[in-house]
């Protein structure tokens, strides 16, 4: 077998990640992720900054790696401070950590402005740094801050507090672009003028910042150029823009033969056919939705709508496809829209169970209703359990399991007795279930969340079946203008399984779309609990 360098992969997700609006990481989440890390083969896990906070402090109070090195994060010793007597450098050098990594400035500008001191004193608390990790037992490493525009503004200066941290034995510097300015040839090139200059690319990593788009761009680029690690996030948060994306990176670098025919990772297929799920639980383990657009791992990643285009996946996968979606834990969608013909229909209910021949007049029927339905506003291409139940219904015919006799909406604004304005919303629903019919009030956060509980608040005998029945995303859209308006409503529903999938409804009545929306999701759940329903619109 032909020998292949080895890429090291480091995840900064509890440091640099923890630094996105809105994402702030327990102690227990810490621990979550950095085991879902550990396991799927990340060589380095950066867990924080061990004495700057009570979070980063508790983390590190013991390892919380199996296998993959943990590493302390803070800066070098302060200028006119001794090694010895620095206490941010004794927090590090004494943490639970296999490594310890120094965030370093190597802009003169930083050094001057930041720093207040000498370009030689800074140079002189990299050595020192290095070393006193050194002398510890930790493996150490410096993260050239501001690197890339430190090397535009003064070259030798940014090589210069390279050398002297591998000069003092560090294993690894990391070259930082900071600001995420910096292009792929400039990247390309810089690299090149380090290892140049003496530096070993072997020891050398990429650090990107996402802010002009192209921070997976720039660490691949690094690592033709020769640098050997990799930085990065998971799904690339990060302060302002993001991070480089590992789940972006680690497939690129093992499905591409660019990248696969000259270097190894520490993630072996298996893994990797696990990646997709990794993204998800790291998004849900967020409170957030996953992008259906990631590259590799999003929903739509591997989506086709055009009939011309899903005609030819079903002859010929890699038409349209630059790798098997099976490989990332991924899968082929060929979507149902208007704009799709009878291949479109045809594989999308094959892979819900449905078995339909291309000249049975119900698949005809069923294509002409939603074409009609789409020219009416609804999306079935987001919204795969209503799909699913409009096809079973034209085709196969659904259960009863209860009936919606009415439903009313009440918003009152009023009021209250300390003389403040308050917003009450009531909603009142009346089901018939098994002949007995029962009605609900509940009151909510707006009418729709009143609505919503109020429904799922007594279905007789199957209550008990809904009680892990749970809404996470509720999306409306106006389809025209006007306060007569068109409006869709998709709604995104989750139950104790894992599962997820998408409902929608269309009325010129915000409230009634999301009923119709609502009551798919539960229809749905209920079908799905009795594998009535495939298993294709819920993720």
């Amino acid at each position: 077998m032909k020998f292949r360098e080895r890429i090291y992969l480091f995840d900064t997700t509890l440091r640099d990640g923890q630094q996105t609006p809105g994402v702030d990481f327990s102690v227990e989440d810490k621990i979550a992720i950095a085991g879902m890390l550990d396991a799927f083969g990340i060589d380095y896990v950066e867990g924080g900054y061990p004495g700057a906070n009570p979070t980063d402090t508790a983390f590190f109070k013991r390892k919380r790696t199996a296998c993959a090195k943990f590493v302390a994060f803070g800066m070098t010793k302060r200028a006119g401070v001794s090694a010895s007597n620095d206490p941010g450098l004794a927090a590090l050098t004494q943490s639970n950590s296999d490594a310890v990594c120094f965030v370093a400035k190597s802009w003169d500008y930083h050094v001057r402005i930041a720093l207040g001191c000498t370009n030689e004193e800074n140079l002189e608390s990299i050595r020192a740094s290095v070393d006193a990790a050194i002398q510890s037992d930790k493996e150490a490493m410096v993260d050239c801050e501001h690197f890339f525009d430190g090397y535009k503004a003064n070259p030798d200066y940014a090589l210069a507090c390279v050398h002297a941290a591998l000069d003092s034995g560090a294993r690894w510097v990391v070259l930082c672009d900071t600001n995420g300015g910096t292009l792929p040839s400039e990247v390309r090139d810089i690299v090149g003028h380090v290892i140049a200059s003496g530096a070993p690319g072997e020891q050398l990593g990429i650090h990107a910042h996402d802010d002009t788009g192209q921070a997976v761009a720039n660490s691949l680029a690094a690592v033709e150029a020769g640098v050997r690690q990799i930085q990065g996030t998971l799904n690339g948060i990060g302060e302002r823009c993001g991070n480089a994306n590992l789940i972006t990176i680690i497939p690129t670098l093992m499905l591409k033969p660019r990248f696969a025919d000259r270097f190894a990772t520490g993630v072996s297929f298996d893994q990797l056919a696990d990646i997709a799920r990794l993204s998800r639980a790291f998004d849900e383990l967020l409170n957030r939705a996953p992008e259906a657009q990631a590259p590799y791992v999003g929903t739509s990643a591997f989506a086709t709508k055009a009939g011309i285009h899903a005609s030819a996946i079903v002859k010929e996968p890699a038409t349209y496809e630059h790798v098997q979606p099976e490989t990332v834990g991924n899968r082929r969608r060929v979507m149902v829209s208007d704009q799709g013909g009878k291949s479109n229909f045809i594989a999308e209910l094959k892979r819900r169970g449905i078995d339909v021949p291309k000249d049975d007049r119900r698949l005809d029927r069923l294509i002409g209703i939603v074409k009609e339905r789409e020219a009416q506003g609804y999306a079935y291409e987001g919204a795969d359990a209503s799909f699913e139940l409009l096809a079973r219904s034209c085709l196969e015919g659904l259960p009863s399991f209860f009936d919606v006799v009415s439903f009313r909406c009440i918003v009152e604004r009023r009021f209250d007795a300390n003389g403040n304005i308050k917003t009450v919303s009531e909603a009142i629903v009346k089901v018939l279930v098994d002949g007995e019919e029962r009605m609900s009030v509940a009151e909510g956060h707006g009418p729709v969340n009143a609505l919503d509980l109020a429904l799922r608040k007594d279905l007789g005998k199957y209550q008990n079946e809904i009680t892990d029945l749970e809404l996470v995303d509720y999306k409306v859209r106006i389809l025209n203008g006007g306060t007569e308006a068109i409006t869709r409503v998709l709604i995104e529903s989750r139950d104790d399984t894992g599962s997820r999938w998408w409902t929608v409804g269309v009325s010129d009545n915000v409230i009634d779309a999301s009923f119709q929306a609502l009551m798919d999701s539960i229809l749905y759940k209920l079908m799905k609990n009795r594998e009535l329903a495939g298993l294709a619109a819920a993720e």
